[in-house]
């Protein structure tokens, strides 16, 4: 019995034996055969050729000839892909034993690279290829591009990678030129060694010069945020968006209501109401810290903001400390609430804003809201008055604005005059600068007016390096991004009013605390 159980066994053991004996062979017949082919390539490129001549040439037809080509080919193709295939793993395993990191730590130093460097580190071999997959390499995604690069499909690859792992994304296009903050620097594109003044030049003519279609972020850039449930977009602390042609409203909304988590939001240039932005920030947006918005120049002036609109975001959002709305056409009172009513506010930026007088300062520096801000930046507001400027440094010197560092009340045209804000005017009698340093020497105060006879100064000369250093003296974390500004128009001649023109506004007088703002406050 334990033969008949053992004999089938031993004889299927040695018929496992005898079939795989004749496949060695037959490997070492083609390795033998492979040594002796690898050998001809020492010898003259002539007698290779004469020898495929002569093979050709013995066949008996035309078929056999091509046939004969066709095989040739395919051997060169073969030997070709085999060697490179060889080369990476011979690559991978040398970098594998001379890299002295582990694949953890490797991860960690790619997390800290950019995502082009990224990119290119991964196509150097195979160990850095499967580092570079981890999702924590692709946790801040910068794919901001000169001219545009950056498509969809980009997009959505880089975030797949990332998945949940994602803390911060960067899109869209941005000029070349770095402008300092509150400076009022020209937006201008490279395309390719020519250098383009935007407002000069439309988005659709730099489509046709830039690229195709392929390279243009369209509306549903974003989507991919909402995928697998919104997993990847869940716990997104940063989102930064710039020159974006074909963002509307409704895709930027539906991008906004998948990041629960932002805590900083920068839009430049987009297609996108102010209003609208606001609402869906004020819906989605609860953590949010950091607000920048600097819109396209037809869609910033657009007058549709409510007062409403300003309640729900100062109540949505408590933890606000940066709020910088570049451009916009901002009454007064609707200011106010904002400043007034994010407790947490250190800096304000309205530079460039149109309708803003500056009687919204009024009694701010005494009171909650004010009276924490760190930075103020009101550079050429249109309709900045002087006397309401001449208000905010007296109380300054009186006290008030205890914590503010950083002041900046220039004006390339000059401030409006009290009876008429289309005389531009400044008038040193009535305006305490040299009171104002002599009482707080650590401010930065940044007061510059175009020179000219009778109603100009000089402009006043401060130390302008504190303002390149000012963001990380904050608590908080200022912009890092770029900002970018279209002044090649004169501001003052674009509008035939002042924009406080509406009843509201006209009767819009702050002593103390206004009957509207008590209202507010206690709701």
């Amino acid at each position: 019995m334990m033969a008949t159980v053992e004999g089938p066994s031993s004889t299927a053991a040695k018929r496992a034996c005898s079939s795989q004996s004749p496949r060695t062979e037959k490997l070492k017949q083609v390795e033998h055969l492979l040594d002796a082919f690898l050998g001809l390539a020492e010898s003259p490129s002539l007698s290779l050729d004469l020898s495929l001549e002569m093979l050709l040439e013995s066949s008996l037809s035309d078929s056999d000839r091509t046939v004969l080509i066709d095989r040739a080919f395919k051997m060169a193709s073969t030997l070709s892909d085999a060697a490179k295939h060889s080369s990476r793993k011979r690559a991978s395993r040398h970098n594998s034993l001379a890299w002295p990191l582990p694949p953890d730590l490797t991860i960690k130093v790619f997390s800290m690279l950019d995502t082009q460097s990224l990119c290119y580190a991964s196509a150097t071999c195979s160990f850095f290829n499967k580092c570079a997959k981890d999702p924590f390499c692709y946790a801040n995604l910068d794919l901001t591009t000169i001219v545009p690069k950056i498509n969809n499909s980009v997009v959505s690859t880089m975030i797949q990678r990332a998945g949940k792992a994602l803390r911060s994304l960067k899109l869209g296009v941005t000029p070349g030129a770095t402008a300092l903050p509150g400076s009022c620097q020209p937006l201008v594109c490279t395309i390719g060694n020519a250098i383009v003044e935007v407002s000069n030049f439309s988005w659709n003519d730099r489509r046709s010069r830039q690229g195709r279609e392929s390279s243009i972020l369209t509306r549903s850039c974003l989507s991919p945020l909402s995928r697998d449930g919104g997993a990847p977009g869940a716990l997104l602390r940063k989102l930064n968006l710039y020159n974006i042609e074909r963002m509307d409203n409704a895709s930027l909304s539906g991008a906004l209501s998948a990041c629960p988590s932002l805590l900083d939001l920068e839009i430049v240039g987009l297609h996108v109401e102010l209003r609208q932005t606001l609402m869906s920030v004020s819906a989605n947006c609860h953590l949010i810290e950091r607000l920048f918005l600097s819109l396209l120049k037809q869609v910033s002036r657009d007058d549709s903001l409510k007062t409403q609109t300003c309640e729900e975001l100062v109540n949505n959002c408590p933890h606000l400390a940066s709020l910088s709305l570049r451009g916009f056409k901002l009454h007064d009172y609707k200011v106010r609430v904002l400043v007034k009513g994010f407790h947490k506010l250190r800096y304000v930026d309205f530079s460039t804003s149109y309708s803003i007088t500056g009687s919204f300062l009024r009694n701010l520096g005494s009171c909650n809201g004010g009276n924490l801000l760190e930075v103020l930046i009101l550079r050429d507001c249109m309709h900045l008055k002087e006397m309401e400027v001449a208000r905010l440094l007296t109380a300054i010197v009186a006290g008030d604005f205890k914590l503010l560092v950083h002041l900046d009340i220039s004006n390339r045209e000059g401030l409006a005059s009290k009876g008429d804000w289309y005389h531009r005017c400044f008038n040193s009698s009535i305006m305490p600068i040299k009171q104002v340093l002599e009482a707080r020497p650590e401010m930065c105060l940044v007061a510059e007016y175009p020179p000219s006879e009778g109603s100009y100064i000089e402009s006043f000369d401060t130390d302008m390096n504190s303002e390149i250093s000012l963001l990380s003296h904050l608590s908080f974390h200022g912009s890092d991004g770029l900002i970018f500004l279209s002044t090649s128009e004169s501001s003052y001649n674009s509008d035939q009013g002042s924009g406080n023109e509406d009843g509201q506004d006209a009767s819009y007088v702050i002593n103390g605390e206004s009957s509207y703002e008590i209202d507010f406050l206690s709701v």
